[in-house]
């Protein structure tokens, strides 16, 4: 069950869509920006209704 979630990069803010699997408990992981190609922490956590909620911060935030 992928879902398609709008995040900015922390780095230069541009606005680009990801893939969350909603199906998964808690997540977290890097995936690379696709303008400036610094790597995003990305954290993902299902609310109660089911919906994914996703945090983003940059590497040096980790």
């Amino acid at each position: 069950m992928l879902e398609a979630v709008l995040i900015h990069c922390p780095y230069c803010g541009e606005a680009i869509e990801i893939l969350v699997d909603g199906s998964a408990s808690s997540q977290r992981y890097f995936e690379d920006c696709q303008v400036c190609c610094r790597p995003i922490d990305v954290s993902v956590s299902i609310d109660e209704d089911g919906e994914p909620q996703v945090s983003v911060g940059s590497e040096d935030d980790a």
